[in-house]
């Protein structure tokens, strides 16, 4: 495998002639680092040094606190200085007046590249991480005791406010039986997968009310022999929430709870009552998000260029949003609130922990995960709003300051000078502001994988996944030539270049130029067209010879009434795939294969 110090020092070269500094001691630096340190340096040194160059953005100057492992000539580090003189003041440390935003995007290119690869942690990390999941619920029950009666009457009112019509909806349509069950491609704690799902043998009791088994998992009442075969489970005797963690970064992994089947079955179906009235009501007026991720993009890049609004951003967000503030969120709808108990889970099986009674909501994994956290960072939000400004919270305030806010996931955007007090309560409610990526001071703003300064796109390519040295290397392949084109729009040729003559030109043989609609992996090119090698007879269209992706889904076999109940519960007008009844899930492997394509 080429070594990703090599790509980096390209790509450093390249952007510093873009900007006509020298980079010469910096690659020297790079390299005598990289040896010491190793891929750590590349990974989590240079996003630490990406994280305190955002921090000096938005103090308005570097102190001795910020690029602390970096040797100094005056106020600044020496590493990168030629890019760091065109944004502060040596001597002082303090920005310049027109700081260049070029030059603050080159720098985050460059330390933010490596920053989210995908590489396995060392067990220490993982296990550190397994320790703080832990640790985080037992936050989690003593917020809930420190919690007043007052902050709980402020919730509600916020949440009755807010979501009291979406809500209503939401529950006729529980109440009338309008919630259709849906499955998932991922795992399941009970390890079915593909067709297997719909043939459940298992149901828990407490879903009984809201999600009846005749109506959920057979086709119908008449089919109602069926249940004889069904292991209906006490809640004593439910499946745990299986807890794993997943590549995230080097520096620490992702943990997620993969929930039971039943259980995500019934999740779905709440799921998308709850995006559809919220993303539709009249009142929110698009307040929260569940598809669109552009609204927060163009508030952040507002929020950069005249500081009315400010960016939020949580750690560990949706393992901290706790039960009784979903309870509390919606006690004015108690059959809604008891369909949504009745699919949460409530145990999770952590590795060296044994099974664990949850105070949270929910971990990621849940499909009710990600509407759950928004409405309550909302409510939050205008909380805090309400308390910053010393007055009550009334429908007047929230329409008052609806277009000044936002949320996606637990990506915030709140109006500039009442932040603090938007922090203040979130941090009194238990959650934990991540102070390196929230933003009310300065000019940098960042939300939803964008990042202005002053109004400008700073935003970067990230590396996601180690270099292929063999077409084996199927996902790493897929990763690289994806990677290439993304640095080509970003107009990173020499960088490209590299890529292609020592990485993905050596693992496929036949690497053509096309078009980024065309299925052949191939690159992308401003300056040259896509040339036919041949045309195809029959369609008279011009055909290039490359590698294109294939997978097939494993195989899955689902007959006699369990593919009647996949038949009913089917979402939209285009029927299934062919063979979608022999074969199902989530594809065990990717190959590629040689094919004559179209280049376009």
């Amino acid at each position: 495998m080429k070594s990703p110090i090599e790509l980096a020092l390209v790509m450093l070269d390249e952007l510093a002639s873009h900007l006509g500094v020298c980079a010469t001691q910096d690659k020297k630096t790079c390299l005598s680092r990289f040896e010491h340190e190793g891929l750590s340096f590349l990974t989590i040194t240079l996003a630490d040094f990406a994280t305190d160059l955002q921090k000096g953005l938005s103090q308005g100057f570097v102190d001795r606190s910020l690029f602390a492992s970096f040797a100094r000539k005056g106020e600044l580090p020496r590493f990168l200085g030629g890019f760091l003189d065109l944004v502060f003041d040596r001597g002082s440390g303090v920005l310049l007046d027109s700081p260049s935003s070029n030059s603050i995007q080159a720098m985050f290119q460059f330390t933010r590249f490596f920053a989210k690869m995908r590489i396995p942690c060392t067990q220490q990390r993982i296990l550190k991480a397994v320790e703080k999941y832990v640790e985080c619920e037992k936050e989690i029950k003593d917020s809930d005791r420190e919690r007043t009666t007052d902050d709980y009457s402020l919730f509600s009112r916020a949440a009755t406010l807010l979501f009291g019509d979406a809500l209503a909806h939401a529950e006729a349509d529980v109440l009338n039986d309008r919630h259709i069950p849906k499955h998932g491609p991922g795992a399941t704690a009970d390890r079915l997968r593909g067709n297997a799902k719909f043939a459940q043998l298992k149901w828990p009791l407490r879903l009984e009310p809201h999600f009846p088994s005749w109506d959920f998992i057979v086709p119908g009442l008449r089919f109602r022999e069926m249940l004889d075969a069904v292991d209906f489970l006490e809640p004593g005797r439910e499946e745990p929430v299986r807890v794993i963690t997943v590549p995230k970064t080097l520096k620490t992994p992702r943990i997620i709870a993969i929930e039971p089947t039943a259980m995500q079955y019934a999740q779905q179906s709440l799921m998308e009552l709850f995006v559809h009235y919220l993303e539709r009501d009249d009142f929110l007026q698009g307040m929260v998000g569940f598809t669109d991720q552009e609204p927060n993009q163009l508030f952040a890049r507002k929020g950069s260029i005249d500081g009315s609004l400010a960016t939020l951003d949580l750690s560990e967000a949706s393992d901290r949003v706790s039960n009784q503030l979903v309870l509390g969120l919606l006690k004015n709808h108690p059959h809604l609130s008891d369909a949504v108990q009745a699919c949460r889970s409530r145990k999770a099986e952590v590795p060296g922990h044994g099974v664990l009674r949850l105070a949270k909501f929910s971990s990621m994994g849940s499909a009710l995960c990600f509407p759950m956290e928004a409405m309550v960072f909302l409510c939050l939000i205008f909380v805090g709003i309400a308390e910053g400004l010393g007055r009550q919270l009334d429908r007047n305030l929230i329409l008052e300051f609806r277009s000044q806010v936002r949320v996606f996931g637990d990506d915030m955007i709140v109006p500039n000078d009442l932040a603090p007090s938007v922090v203040r309560v979130l941090e009194n409610f238990g959650f934990r502001v991540n102070r390196h990526k929230s933003f009310w001071t300065g000019l940098f703003r960042e939300s939803c994988g964008k990042e202005y300064y002053a109004g400008d796109d700073v935003s970067v390519v990230k590396m996601r996944s180690v270099l292929p040295s063999s077409r084996t290397h199927v996902a790493e392949v897929i990763a690289t030539v994806k990677l290439r084109n993304l640095l080509y729009q970003q107009g990173l040729w020499a960088t490209c270049q590299w890529l292609d003559d020592n990485v993905i030109g050596k693992v496929l043989p036949h690497y053509p130029v096309v078009e980024s609609t065309s299925a052949v992996l191939g690159r992308e090119s401003a300056s040259f067209a896509p040339l036919a090698e041949q045309v195809d007879p029959d369609l008279h269209v011009p055909l290039v010879r490359g590698y294109v992706v294939s997978s097939q889904p494993p195989v899955s076999r689902l007959d006699g009434e369990f593919a009647l109940l996949k038949f009913f519960i089917k979402r939209g007008d285009e029927p299934y795939e062919d063979g979608h009844l022999e074969r199902a899930g989530r594809p065990e492997a990717v190959y590629l294969k040689l094919r004559w394509k179209q280049p376009y």
